[in-house]
Order: structure tokens, then sequence, then C-alpha cells
């Protein structure tokens, strides 16, 4: 059975009620300090970790991976070697957490089920006409229901960024409630797509948008657009879905996606994590990187951790 989005408190819900009650509400929102914003970001990229921390953060990041792929050559063959290496990232290291899901594309989700099926390491599906959106609803719809049906977990869904940057939050709002439902017991991550928003303002307005609707995680970038995900943006979520919890106690995560590629970077974003929204979303639970070349550089990161010598790409399984 599907399950409806928890009832918000009187003021969001009355945010919702119609069109103009919703734009009110999201342009009422404080704007951003653009400078202030991308300060702090900057200035909580230059800390470091203590060496001793090291191997907990490269394992935690392990943790929140959504291992990707959606090419058009995509294959079961390369879903299967995928699957095994997100149960398993370094069979030499049996140690090595698991990364949290695998996403693929809706019509590969039944295989990506099938390998991973008892592992604990999720499916996910993109759906909604991914990466542009560009769709009828009755589409959209039933790319959804084809993903969930095939064993998807988490179903990640892009925004129509034409019809939020022309002003029609309300369409916006009610296309993610109907996807919403259509994912049943699967959790939603919405794509704000942010490189296409133009403003943190809007990035702001987008994020409480999806929240208002239902969003399970919010999620920067589909990787197709640049700039994907950056860290003033992922700082600018974080606090949306803090702020999401203190005025409604319910928790929603964040999904920084495309360009996040090595251990360093990893860490400036679990930083953020902790200093931003707090220890809490240190969890797969609520945090996610949609990567697929950062787990080489995290694997490679934590052999040199613990053997104390770097070992090179050639001793880590590259993706095909």
């Amino acid at each position: 059975m599907p399950t409806p989005p928890p009832a918000l408190p009187g003021d969001l819900a009355e945010a919702t009620r119609d069109d103009s009650t919703l734009k009110r509400f999201l342009h009422g929102l404080p704007g951003v300090d653009r400078v202030g914003l991308e300060q702090r970001a900057a200035d909580l990229a230059t800390r470091s970790i203590k060496k001793d921390s090291k191997l907990w953060a490269i394992d935690t990041a392990i943790g929140m991976i959504d291992l990707t792929t959606l090419e058009g050559a995509d294959t079961a063959g390369k879903i299967g070697a995928l699957a095994a290496k997100a149960r398993r990232p370094d069979p030499d290291r049996p140690d090595t957490p698991p990364v949290a899901a695998l996403c693929v594309y809706p019509d590969l989700a039944a295989t990506a089920a099938e390998a991973l099926n008892g592992s604990g390491v999720g499916v996910a599906s993109v759906a909604t006409a991914f990466p542009a959106g560009r769709s009828s609803s009755r589409v959209k719809l039933a790319e959804v229901e084809l993903a969930v049906s095939a064993g998807a977990d988490e179903v990640d869904v892009v925004i129509d960024r034409g019809a939020f940057l022309a002003g029609r939050y309300g369409q916006v709002h009610d296309e993610i409630r109907e996807v919403k439902a259509a994912c049943g017991r699967a959790h939603l991550k919405v794509i704000l797509e942010t490189g296409e928003l133009a403003t943190y303002d809007n990035v702001r307005r987008a994020c409480w948008l999806a929240l208002l609707a239902g969003a399970d995680f919010v999620k920067t970038s589909t990787g197709k657009v640049s700039p994907a995900a950056t860290l003033p943006v992922t700082h600018l979520m974080l606090g949306a879905v803090r702020d999401w919890r203190d005025r409604t106690g319910l928790s929603r995560g964040v999904k920084p996606a495309g360009g996040i590629r090595t251990t360093k970077d990893a860490v400036r974003y679990l930083v953020a994590v902790h200093e931003v929204a707090g220890r809490q979303w240190l969890s797969p639970e609520l945090f996610r990187f949609g990567a697929s070349g950062l787990l080489n550089d995290l694997l490679m990161q934590r052999r040199t951790q613990l053997d104390g010598h770097y070992s090179g790409p050639d001793y880590v399984a590259v993706d095909q």
C-alpha cells in the first residue's frame, strides 16, 4: 500500500493550500547571503581530520555511496559486476563496508534487485524522464511504478525545472506528491538539478518545495549538467533539512551528486554535514554521495591507511 507523507503542521499545510499560498510561502523564506554562504563553505573545506579518524571517514563515506551507472550502454552484465562491487567493494579486504545502494535505470532495476538480494545494499532507480524531466505526468508515474515493481527500494526523480523557473510551484508540488504516492514504501529522492536553478534563493525554495511535497531526500543533481554538486549548494541544502527537522520534527536527507571524485572531496562534505546539519546526518539514512569514480579513490586511500603505503589504481577494480 502507498505510504502517505506525514501530516504537516498547520502553517505548513496552509502553505500548500493553493499555488498563491505556496508562492507566498516560498518567496517569504529568508534570502541567501551568497558571500557568507560561500565563505563558510570555503572555510570549512580547509579543515582537516586527525589521522586516526581518517579510516573512520573513509568507511563512513563508502557506506554512504549510491554506486551509479546511468549510461545508454548499460547491460545486465555491467549491472551484475557493479552489484558484486557494491556488496564487497574490496574483495581482498572483507572488512570494507558495502555501499548504500546501486543506482540504475528502471529497466535494469530487476537485474540489480536479483543481484543484490539479501545483501542489505539498496536498489535505487532514476525515473520521471531522467535527466531532463520532459514528459507527461502519466509517463513519469508509469516509470516510477515500473521501477518500484521491479524491486527498487529508492527512486530518484527530477523536478520540472521549466515549471519551477516559470513560478508554477503548485504544478511541481503536485507532481512530486503524485510521485511520492506511486513510490509506495520506496524512499523518494527529489533531484533539483541545482546547476539549472541559477540562484541560491531558488535552490532554497526548491528544497522547501520538495520537502513540503513529501521528499525523503533532496538531491543536488543528475550528474548530467554542469555545475553539479558544489559545497555551497550542499551547505544550503543541509541547512534546509536541519530547519525542516526543527520545524516539523521530521528528519530528511541530502544527496550531493556529480563531480565528487576524491577522498579529500568526500571528507570536505562529511565536515559540512557535521557542522551544518549535525552528527545525526552522518548516516546513509540521511546522507548519500551520488558517485561512481569516488569509490575507487576511497578504496585506494583505505588500503594506504591500513598498509602504510600507496597501493595505486592497479590494485582496485576500476568500473568499465
